[in-house]
Parts: C-alpha cells; sequence; structure tokens
C-alpha cells in the first residue's frame, strides 16, 4: 500500500535527553521537506528523578498527539563516556519507544554517524555542520536552536530519505539484507574517519 506524503503525518525525530529532549517534525517527499515543528522539552534539574521522567512522557505525549507522526525517528545511543549522560538518556529514549510502541507508531533507531552522514555527507560531521545543513535543506529562516532541535529535525530528515530504502530491502530479502549491511559498512567506515 502506498502513502501519500502530502496526507500522511510528519516524521518525528527526538534527540533523548531528561534536560533537554529535542524534537523535531519534518513533511515532504525527497529533497522537499519541510519543518514542521521543532524545539525542546526541557525538565527542572532540581526535581527528583520519577517526577522529572513524568514530565517529560507528559509533554511527549501531548506532542505526539498533536503531531500524530507517521513514524518516530530516535537517535541510538551505542557509545558515552559519561555513564550518568547515558543513563539520562537512555531513559528519556525509552520513553519515547514506551510511548511509540502503546500508540502504535512504527519507530526506528538511528546512529549519530548514520545521521550526519545522511544530513551532511559526513559520520564525523561537528554539530555546528549538522545545523548549518538542517537549515539549508529545510530552508529556515535562521539556525534551529538549541543543537538539541536541529539534532532531532536530522533524525526525521534521515529518516524521511531512508524510509523508502528500508521498504524496498525489506521487500528485497536477501537482497535488502546484503544492501543494509553495505550501508552500515559504510557508515562505520565513515565514523572511523
Amino acid at each position: 500500500m502506498s502513502v501519500d506524503p502530502a496526507t500522511a503525518g510528519p516524521v518525528l525525530g527526538i534527540d533523548p535527553g531528561l534536560s533537554r529532549c529535542g524534537y523535531g517534525a519534518v513533511r515532504g517527499n525527497g529533497a522537499r521537506c519541510e519543518a514542521v515543528a521543532y524545539g525542546v522539552v526541557r525538565t527542572e534539574p532540581a526535581d527528583e528523578l520519577p517526577v522529572r521522567l513524568a514530565a517529560l512522557a507528559r509533554e511527549l505525549e501531548s506532542l505526539i498527539a498533536e503531531l500524530r507522526p507517521s513514524a518516530i525517528a530516535v537517535e541510538r545511543v551505542l557509545f558515552q563516556v559519561n555513564v550518568r549522560t547515558a543513563m539520562s538518556v537512555g531513559q528519556a529514549s525509552g520513553l519515547v519507544l514506551a510511548i511509540a510502541g502503546r500508540d502504535g507508531i512504527p519507530i526506528v533507531q538511528y546512529s549519530p554517524n548514520e545521521v550526519k552522514l545522511a544530513v551532511a555527507g559526513d559520520g564525523g560531521a561537528g554539530k555546528e555542520e549538522v545545523q548549518a545543513m538542517v537549515t539549508r535543506l529545510l530552508r529556515l529562516r535562521e539556525v534551529p536552536e538549541p543543537p538539541d532541535a536541529a539534532d532531532a529535525l536530522a533524525l526525521a530528515l534521515c529518516h524521511q530519505w531512508r524510509a523508502p530504502l528500508r521498504a524496498a530491502s525489506a521487500s528485497a530479502g536477501d537482497a535488502g539484507s546484503r544492501l543494509e549491511a553495505a550501508i552500515a559498512a559504510a557508515v562505520s567506515r565513515e565514523s572511523a574517519r
């Protein structure tokens, strides 16, 4: 079944975090994408962890109900030097996964290197380069701030472009698996630079 991109809900990108959780919704087809919404959800660092998680969950549920995304793209944490940061990112990511699962929204995770490669053409691109490319690709008047919002938009763009490839590779069976493996190898090589 073919879905008309003009009537489908946007792709919602989430850059998970407990203090700042970036979000960015993108709608479009191919190179013609537009930002529907972007920003950050903040929680109060002085509050207890359960209170912060509950506040984040409420905000995410409200955002998802308002935007009605066709898919959610979340940044996958592969490696984190700071254990405390890794825990809070994992907790925020878990909330997104649970809400999407409960609501039946397709969800996909991308590594930071996959997103940077898709948006900036370089798996090792810096925050400023990603922000600049997101601004250019979405024809925004100003650079999305803070960087968490730009990262979330980049996630949404990455999925917007990769979703047709994923669908084609899924229907191609073994050839699709080889294609996905080739993409993963290219991302790995790019991130090793």
